[in-house]
């Protein structure tokens, strides 16, 4: 029986209390006794410690969240959610912990049933918070090919969020990049779905197996806004929402995603915020999801102030609470007091309040929240220290930036000989910033306080060369900034370069937000042209004469064309986190051979083109158009120092496949050089006639193989013909009997072999039952 002291706090035992009691049933019993204003109060989280002198972390910041926070007023019915209180200022880790430990204390003592906050952090590249190891971006994690490294990195992100009293992580972004324009490409995993999917699953393993819930963003269609601007409205249709957007978070839900964060942008319309058709009847009535909902930062008040959906906060939120929005964040604006009032005047129905709270508390108390024995103390308070930078994970973060880079051209130049006199020019040759994605610590927050240190060693790629084993003899030259310069910069790095025996040139953008870099959130380009002078700058030292390595440190592709026939060697690093200064350079050394494969395309001359390699025939080059949207470099491309041979490949199967059934593939290879090589297989699934049009080619299956000197392996995919699916003419996901072709090879533009089978067996429906992944098995074969 509950009882209740003087002040009216529950303190008897009941059954919400008793861990032994089922989870369903202590829910129900603490709703039933709780009033609308304690309901609603679980309903959001709060933004304490923003400061509107600083710069801004989230759009329209300083317009939702400027108000101060009546702290005290706030707890008195209990909270929610605590955002962000080690990413939103630089504070020491364990004083940190403490005063969170002490933040929930209060409102654990101010709450009549005393329910501690639940506490989420971003946690895209690494935990958002000082001193914290800053992993490399998303798109390196996708050119790894590993998904067991990423798995293994979300579980050391996790790890580090348990000890410091965080329960939640705002990523992974799941998002598939459709116009390399949009600023958020740094944040995606490329342009494919399978790839993201896979890569996104294992980092939700990762970060889940910690027990840290993973939140995926953003549901569903951003990355689909028109010109690729941020927040701008998208066109897509039912069927590439179905086919590209879609899979993704479903392959992630599968994987034990406990959390989804909506998108910001409408589809023909319908902002996600409020489509009941997406968050309810989608995502739970379809998919089966039973975790929360939770806002991405302001979307319900934006339906009122950018969207125009609702006439008054009251009304936002009565759209979001329908549609299927569980928790508001960052900071309440709409689900206090208007809700309560909307629910008081009969405009929202409180049913809806009390489905939203049941997810928002069975979260709670899988994470043990509501038990009795909760302690605020994390440990990292109870140790007495913590350490969020240690030697395991920069060691993960070194060798996942080594994996993910990409050598797109070469013509003998690299690797490096040992003594050669290097030039390292251009305006990411000698900055840590160079290596960092705006969701990084120090490029989300601590470029608003200069006088803090950075917090984590971070070499630069012109400090790994000088002190790198070969004594290379260095001299460095910015040229221009990223934005920006003036001639005799320019003039000075082509002197430096042409006393130079090679020519290293690393170019590329700086990561910042709303306008604060040339790649982040709100930095979307009007082009894909380098930055600012930067390609001046590079013809500057391409006139020298002497071979120039360009390595392109950067969160989307740029237009090459006009150079790469006269560059020595082509690099990507994208965005490869605190470790990626050595990585690199053990790639231009030859000490690590490079075997990161491009998760996006390279565009060809003068292309400002939307497309990605998922294009039908008549997306592709045609005699009916002058622009041609070939790739450079297309997806998957990726050089090595040495090749595998391919030594075969065969259908296990034969020639037919079952629409119900499996096929199966083998590939053999060989490494015949005398150092280890690394081949990703790549199986593209091309219709050869479907019902509606789809993509020439979409990939089905890859696998990275890593092959010492010598050595040989077989690979085998098993394939289920779902992954042959589509929606049809009446939108239904089937599986058509017909004939396909199974494309393998090293790229989307290196197929080695076409395997033709022909699906036999009736037309079928399929749904979020179907299989989503292949099997993959490598086995090792006999020396070369």
């Amino acid at each position: 029986m509950s009882t209740n002291d003087e002040t009216g706090r529950d303190t008897g035992q009941a059954p919400w209390r008793d861990p032994a009691v089922p989870a369903e049933d202590r829910v129900a019993d603490l709703v039933s006794r709780m009033t609308l204003e304690e309901k609603i109060a679980q309903l959001y989280g709060v933004w304490v410690g923003i400061d509107e002198t600083e710069g801004e972390v989230a759009p329209h910041q300083h317009d939702m969240a400027a108000a101060p926070v009546d702290w005290d007023e706030l707890i008195r019915r209990g909270l929610g959610q605590l955002t962000r209180p080690f990413g939103t200022a630089p504070v020491d880790p364990f004083v940190g912990a403490k005063g969170l430990a002490e933040s929930q204390r209060q409102i654990v003592a101010a709450g009549r049933f005393g329910i501690p906050a639940l506490v989420h952090e971003e946690c895209l590249t690494g935990l958002a918070a000082w001193t914290a190891t800053v992993f490399p971006s998303p798109l390196c994690w996708a050119a790894s090919f590993d998904p067991d490294l990423v798995e293994r990195m979300g579980a050391l992100i996790g790890e580090g969020m348990r000890r410091l009293g965080v329960h939640q992580g705002l990523a992974p972004v799941l998002d598939v990049a459709r116009d390399l324009r949009w600023g958020r490409v740094e944040e995606t995993m490329g342009e494919d779905p399978h790839l993201v999917g896979t890569i996104g699953s294992a980092y939700v393993r990762g970060l889940e197996s910690s027990g840290v819930v993973a939140t995926l963003k953003h549901f569903v269609g951003y990355s689909g806004s028109r010109a690729g601007r941020n927040l701008a409205p998208v066109s897509a249709g039912p069927r590439e929402i179905a086919d590209v957007f879609l899979p993704p978070f479903e392959m992630a839900l599968r994987a034990g995603a406990r959390s989804v964060m909506n998108s910001y942008t409408d589809v023909d319309g319908v902002p996600a915020a409020a489509d009941p058709a997406l968050l309810t009847s989608l995502l739970r009535e379809t998919y089966g999801f039973t975790g929360t909902v939770v806002a991405d930062y302001f979307s319900i008040a934006f339906l009122q102030t950018l969207h125009g959906v609702a006439a008054s906060p009251a009304e936002a939120a009565a759209r979001a609470l329908q549609a299927g929005i569980d928790v508001e964040l960052p900071t309440v604006n709409c689900y206090g007091r208007p809700l309560v009032e909307a629910v008081r005047d009969g405009a929202v129905d409180e049913g809806l309040v009390d489905r939203a709270l049941r997810r928002v508390l069975l979260q709670k108390c899988e994470l043990g929240l509501l038990d009795p024995d909760w302690s605020p103390d994390p440990p990292a308070v109870l140790d007495g220290a913590v350490s969020l930078d240690s030697e395991e994970s920069r060691a993960v973060a070194g060798e996942l930036a080594r994996r993910s880079v990409v050598l797109l051209a070469n013509d003998g130049t690299l690797p490096l000989r040992p003594g050669l006199r290097l030039a390292v020019v251009g305006p990411r040759a000698d900055t840590a910033q160079a290596m960092l994605g705006c969701y990084s610590f120090p490029m989300h927050v601590g470029v608003h306080h200069p006088d803090v240190p950075v917090g984590v060693d971070i070499p630069t790629l012109a400090d790994a060369l000088r002190g790198a084993p070969e004594a290379f003899d260095v001299v460095v030259a910015e040229g221009c900034p990223v934005l920006g310069g003036d001639d005799e910069g320019i003039a000075a790095a082509a002197r430096a370069a042409a006393d130079a025996d090679v020519c290293v040139a690393v170019l590329g953008d700086m990561a910042g937000l709303f306008g604060n870099g040339t790649s982040g959130e709100g930095c979307d380009a009007v082009d894909l042209r380098l930055p600012g002078r930067q390609e001046e700058l590079l013809e500057a030292l391409l006139a020298t004469g002497t071979p120039v390595v360009l390595v392109l440190l950067a969160g989307r592709p740029y237009e090459l064309s006009r150079q790469v026939d006269r560059l020595a060697a082509v690099v990507c690093g994208f965005f490869p986190g605190e470790e990626g200064g050595p990585a690199i350079a053990d790639v231009l050394s030859g000490r690590v051979s490079p075997s990161g494969r491009l998760p996006v395309s390279f565009p060809r001359a003068d292309s400002s083109q939307p497309g990605t390699y998922l294009a039908a025939t008549l997306g592709r080059r045609s005699d009916v158009s002058v622009v041609d949207p070939t790739p450079l470099f297309p997806f998957g491309h990726g050089l090595g120092y040495g090749s595998a041979t391919w030594a075969g490949v065969r259908s296990v199967s034969g020639p037919e496949w079952g629409t119900d059934g499996t096929t199966e593939l083998e590939v053999e290879l060989r490494n015949d050089t005398d150092r280890e090589v690394t081949e990703v297989v790549q199986v593209y699934l091309h219709d050869v006639a479907a019902e509606v049009v789809r993509p020439v080619q979409a990939l089905v299956a890859a696998r990275r193989v890593d092959l010492a000197a010598g050595s040989a392996a077989t690979v085998r995919f098993t394939l289920h013909a779902d992954l042959t699916s589509f929606p049809g003419r009446d939108g239904r996901r089937v599986v058509e009997p017909g004939e396909v072709e199974l494309r393998v090879g090293a790229s989307s533009a290196d197929v080695r072999e076409v395997l033709r089978s022909t699906l036999t067996g009736s037309r079928r429906t399929v749904g979020f039952e179907r299989v989503l992944h292949s099997g993959t098995v490598v086995e090792p074969g006999a020396p070369a």
